[in-house]
């Protein structure tokens, strides 16, 4: 049976979405505007976070070819050490997705005939924007967008799922097959479609205090997304130039929009601090003030911070030189005695690494450092630990702490150039539109890479934006899926990692010397997630995932 399908007829509906059995009616929760409006807003907070995967700090990137979790012990080491099976799952999302499928369609038919008080929701209110039907309007696009998100969620992870379009009755059979994953792609779209033509178009053209929701270019940007995936290798196996040429499509007609841009602080792209947004963010999940980000990611010395997200040198490799050159170019400068040097500006925006200044001093990763390996049980493990998310403003472990405002950023301007570039590679080979929108990212304020060279075939265009994506989107949970989507698990998860150990010979100097830090593990049946074994019993006719 498909978990949180059915209807609960006879039970009382909470203003959170929620059932039971107390004094609340459902009568009551459609009749009465707050509830109505709590209703869809507590469907929001299904939208998956990706700062806490195991109660613990761990982050996607340490199931990935990015990082290393500092606690041997995570759960986030099922995705890498081959025990990741049916009655062993890490981020399993299913039944949470589904409920809030469950949410968003118990209100897609409710809404119309529900309480809804017209309220002030825009920047700027036209006769057009007030009344009933316009408020029905933005509530029902941000339904649309929110099923779109949930299952395309389900899709990323699963790849063909049953279809959740409708409340299910408990009387139905709920032993429900997978749709195809055509369909599934077709479904999302679809969502988006009807969100894009309902809801608002940008960020700020919602009020202050209602940025956040749903918006036309969120709706835009996810479209492109799962056009993007279905696009590439992973299930289009036949190359159908077509279903690159559509995800092209979608994603330059946002950037034709003009509405977003790219932010001029890379740093603060995901510290919101006081603004609402930014111009880069495009959907992100409720920004609350926080420091458990830094609590579990900061280096070990900084007051008992856990230091949890270790990039692997792997990661730290992929960063070029200042001059465009990749570190294994002869010509490129790079200097294995003082690796960190003159390297895209984005590896100290993203990585503490050994003396980079953090919170107004050096961070000690070398051998004996107080950030350095084997110092305490939680101590990096590669030589390296995150910097990308974490505010310098926060504090933690004082008498007293101070927070600071973050969300998950979901969608941001970055990844859609990178979409669009690397969709239009696929149709076209590297045209004008290609490079022109890969050096808009390299050469952001703040960044300001070389552009890309002239003169590059489709194939070391390709090979170029996928690394764009590598450094530009760390650690947002891109990595895990673009290596899957583009079929390269075997090629860049079926390895060692390593990390870097760093020795001091002489005040400021240092020896570097890579080594071994864990041995993963890939297997074809790793490009997708295995249902849980407990969805398979409610549901045998779900059908598990290949190899699993």
């Amino acid at each position: 049976m498909l978990p949180f399908f059915m209807t609960a007829c006879k039970k009382n509906f909470l203003q959170d979405g929620s059932t039971t059995e107390g004094n609340i009616t459902e009568e009551q929760v459609w009749g009465n505007d707050a509830y109505a409006r709590g209703f869809l807003n507590n469907a929001y907070f299904t939208v998956p976070s990706g700062f806490d995967l195991d109660g613990d700090g761990a982050m996607l990137a340490s199931g990935s070819d990015e990082a290393v979790n500092s606690n041997v012990n995570s759960s986030i080491n099922i995705f890498n050490n081959g025990t990741w099976a049916p009655v062993r799952t890490i981020n399993n999302v299913y039944s949470d997705m589904y409920e809030g499928l469950r949410k968003v369609n118990l209100f897609l038919i409710k809404v119309p005939t529900a309480v809804i008080i017209p309220v002030s929701e825009l920047a700027t209110m036209t006769p057009a924007d007030t009344g009933f039907d316009a408020q029905i309007k933005r509530l029902r696009g941000e339904a649309f967008f929110l099923r779109a998100m949930f299952h395309f969620e389900l899709v990323k992870r699963y790849g063909a799922v049953t279809l959740a379009t409708k409340v299910f009755d408990r009387n139905e059979n709920l032993n429900l097959p997978r749709n195809t994953y055509q369909e599934c792609v077709d479904q999302v779209v679809a969502d988006c479609d009807s969100a894009i033509l309902l809801l608002p178009s940008w960020t700020n053209t919602w009020s202050t205090n209602n940025r956040g929701r749903a918006t036309k270019m969120a709706g835009l940007a996810l479209k492109a997304r799962m056009l993007l995936y279905a696009a590439s290798p992973q299930f289009n196996t036949t190359n159908d130039v077509s279903k690159w040429q559509l995800a092209a499509n979608t994603a330059k007609a946002f950037i034709d929009s003009n509405r977003h841009s790219l932010f001029n602080n890379y740093v603060n792209i995901f510290n919101f601090g006081s603004a609402q947004y930014n111009s880069e963010s495009i959907f992100a999940t409720q920004a609350l003030n926080r420091n458990d980000i830094e609590i579990n990611n900061a280096p070990i010395s900084y007051d008992g911070a856990k230091g949890r997200t270790n990039p692997v040198q792997e990661f730290v490799d992929a960063f070029e030189m200042t001059n465009g050159k990749a570190i294994t170019d002869p010509t490129s400068n790079y200097n294995p005695d003082n690796p960190y040097n003159l390297r895209d500006p984005r590896l100290a925006f993203t990585v503490n690494y050994n003396t980079r200044i953090f919170k107004s001093r050096a961070v000690e990763t070398f051998v004996d450092g107080n950030d350095g390996l084997n110092k305490n049980v939680n101590a990096t493990k590669t030589g390296y630990y995150m910097r990308k998310f974490l505010s310098e403003a926060a504090t933690w472990n004082q008498v007293s702490n101070t927070n600071s405002r973050r969300p998950w950023v979901v969608l941001r301007y970055a990844e859609v150039l990178l979409n669009y570039a690397e969709a239009l590679n696929e149709v076209q080979g590297p045209v004008t539109d290609v490079y022109k929108y890969v050096n808009q990212v390299r050469q952001r304020s703040g960044v300001a890479m070389p552009v890309l060279p002239a003169g590059l075939t489709q194939d070391q265009m390709r090979t170029r934006i996928q690394n764009e994506r590598r450094v530009e989107l760390c650690f947002e949970g891109h990595r895990f899926f673009d290596v899957r989507r583009w079929k390269q698990g075997e090629l860049f998860l079926n390895k060692p990692v390593t990390g870097m150990r760093i020795v001091p010979i002489a005040p400021g100097i240092y020896t570097y010397t890579r080594f071994q830090v864990e041995q993963r593990v890939f297997s074809d049946k790793n490009y997708l997630f295995p249902f849980s074994q407990n969805d398979i019993n409610r549901q045998p006719a779900l059908i598990q995932n290949t190899g699993y």
